[in-house]
């Protein structure tokens, strides 16, 4: 299969009933929206990492819904979002294509940004592109090279598989079941996640259009230039990192937060890469208990 189609398999999608669709820029973007009725509640964006889409929010959401109003997109290449970005998936590219999205939805810019893996890089060059002094919350955040020669090695064979036309229809057939899946998020996340989710991932997986766009997103990655700037972060920041997460090591998540002036880091016991999935409850407490010490939010 090329792609999701909403009419089919967005049919009992997770928090369906806050999703729309907005064209911003060259994109028809999948985003959803949700929050208290009738209130001016502190706007919170929640960023996905490679690979994912909201489903990946889909116990969060509904919990911080009660408190912010939340936004959540596919970031472009991923789930339902349609287009392509000029120039690439680059960091710089896509924060500038989320501003665009920000600007049409015209509910002001976020209070509180929430990124998991690669979507708190996209969260951290948003903030410093458009001023954004809002709190960051990384949730196992890939916010540095990977050491040695991996940081050169690994975005080289990204965009070599990239530019391989057959890629993404070799790694949608590998995903052809959800027990394949299944084995592959346990092994590369360190998490366990509920047979719900993982049928999720399988319906994305099986897509050759999403596995594309999660390589063209690590084939466009450049860290380095990110890192250099994390010292002139001015926001209040937590990274946060699940003690079992066979992707990002802990070493590279306090490097970061040595790097940020006003960064924090916390380790959660027993939860791997994903563990706003395993632990959504935790999770949206964390992030609420955090948010609310910033006078914005606690206004």
């Amino acid at each position: 299969m090329s792609s999701v189609r909403w009419e089919v398999d967005g049919h009992d999608w997770p928090n369906r009933e806050h999703s729309r669709f907005v064209r911003a820029g060259m994109l028809d973007w999948h985003v959803q929206v949700a929050g208290p009725e009738g209130s001016a509640a502190p706007v919170l964006l929640l960023i996905h990492g490679t690979g994912a889409a909201t489903h990946s929010w889909r116990d969060v959401m509904p919990l911080l819904a009660q408190h912010f109003t939340v936004i959540a997109p596919d970031m472009p290449g991923h789930g339902f979002t349609r287009g392509r970005i000029a120039g690439g998936q680059s960091l710089p590219g896509m924060a500038r294509v989320l501003a665009e999205l920000l600007g049409k939805l015209a509910l002001g810019a976020p209070d509180v940004i929430v990124g998991h893996s690669a979507g708190a890089a996209i969260g951290v060059r948003l903030a410093i592109d458009l001023s954004i002094d809002a709190p960051i919350i990384g949730l196992n955040p890939a916010l540095l090279p990977f050491p040695g020669l991996a940081a050169r090695l690994f975005p080289a064979m990204a965009r070599a598989l990239f530019v391989n036309p057959f890629t993404a229809m070799i790694f949608a057939q590998i995903a052809s079941s959800e027990a394949e899946v299944a084995r592959f998020l346990k092994k590369s996340t360190g998490s366990r996640i509920d047979a719900r989710g993982v049928e999720l991932y399988h319906r994305l997986f099986r897509t050759s259009d999403h596995c594309a766009g999660a390589i063209g997103m690590m084939a466009n990655w450049d860290l380095e230039s990110l890192a250099k700037e994390l010292p002139s972060v001015a926001a209040r920041s937590l990274l946060v990192h699940g003690a079992r997460d066979s992707a990002i090591p802990l070493d590279s998540i306090e490097r970061a937060g040595r790097m940020m002036p006003h960064a924090e880091v916390v380790t959660l016991a027993d939860l791997g890469h994903l563990a706003h999935e395993e632990a959504p409850e935790q999770i949206a407490a964390l992030i609420g208990e955090f948010a609310a010490r910033t006078p914005a939010v606690a206004a």
